[in-house]
């Protein structure tokens, strides 16, 4: 089949973007471009690559057959780039990360400084809750992914990088505020605001919960850290939340950390990559960037 590169680039703008018109915003050209290739490809193929049905573009089984073999032929690609550049003495390309929104307050400072010792790389990062990041592992879509709870279905790669303590909050007025060594079965009356089902973060404080036999009762279940402060902040009720989603000024967002014992929660941050997975020299440099941040930490 002769297909070339840019085509397949433009296929999987489409199936990533999920339109023709967003697909060609992506890809910097006009839409009837993007239909043209589109009709290229299928012709050379011989079967339909997607349809569209209620407005909703989905790909066809030949379409997703195409989507995989894309993906692992332009990943290749980019990591001959980039072991020819490390044969040249560079550390150049694309690195793919994609993260859980709870890492969006620190992925930005680590990338920000691993961009400056490596000033020719260029970053492609998606932030999405922890289902959609696992998604992606499962696909092999990224060279990594960053989460506090690496899925344990899943035959994959795990390294510890990064402490992430997990912290108890209540409005900056609760009358606990000041006290210390609160227990937390003194807390069966409070009301909880925590994040959805499925988030790292909720796995691990449910998980501690039912090791302390505590049952929290449960007023709202948020998918947004920035949602669950102000709803906090709002009185609506306690949390828990990764002690890197508050920044350094809890009490200016009306905010405290309750000194609850058996808390923070003892959790990390971890780098995660399918088993056997070949990770290109850019991934495996950011991978010694990650352990020697950790060691200055």
């Amino acid at each position: 089949m002769n297909i070339t590169f840019r085509q397949l680039q433009t296929f999987l703008a489409l199936a990533e973007q999920g339109s023709i018109t967003a697909a060609a915003r992506a890809m910097h050209v006009t839409q009837p471009t993007v239909s043209m290739q589109l009709k290229d490809m299928a012709d050379t193929i011989g079967l339909p690559l997607y349809e569209v049905t209620g407005k909703k573009l989905q790909l066809t089984d030949a379409g997703r057959e195409l989507e995989a073999t894309a993906r692992a032929m332009l990943l290749e690609w980019d990591r001959l780039e980039q072991r020819i550049a490390a044969q040249r003495g560079l550390t150049a390309g694309r690195l793919r990360l994609a993260v859980v929104s709870t890492a969006k307050y620190f992925t930005p400072r680590l990338l920000g400084d691993f961009c400056r010792m490596h000033p020719d790389v260029e970053i492609s990062l998606e932030v999405l809750n922890r289902d959609g990041v696992v998604q992606r592992l499962r696909d092999n879509v990224d060279d990594l992914y960053i989460m506090s709870k690496p899925p344990a279905d899943i035959d994959a790669v795990a390294h510890a990088f990064l402490p992430n303590p997990l912290v108890l909050i209540a409005p900056l007025a609760h009358p606990l505020a000041a006290h210390r060594g609160i227990a937390l079965a003194d807390l069966h009356a409070e009301r909880f605001v925590l994040r959805e089902k499925g988030s790292g973060t909720r796995l691990n404080t449910d998980a501690h919960f039912a090791t302390q036999r505590f049952v929290p009762r449960l007023r709202l279940e948020m998918g947004s850290n920035e949602a669950l402060k102000q709803a906090v902040a709002g009185g609506l009720g306690m949390s828990v939340v990764s002690r890197h989603a508050l920044g350094p000024d809890v009490a200016g967002q009306g905010l405290v950390v309750l000194d609850v014992a058996g808390f923070p929660i003892t959790s990390n941050w971890y780098t995660v990559h399918l088993q056997g997975k070949r990770l290109s020299p850019l991934a495996q440099a950011f991978m010694g960037y990650l352990n020697r941040f950790a060691a200055a930490v």
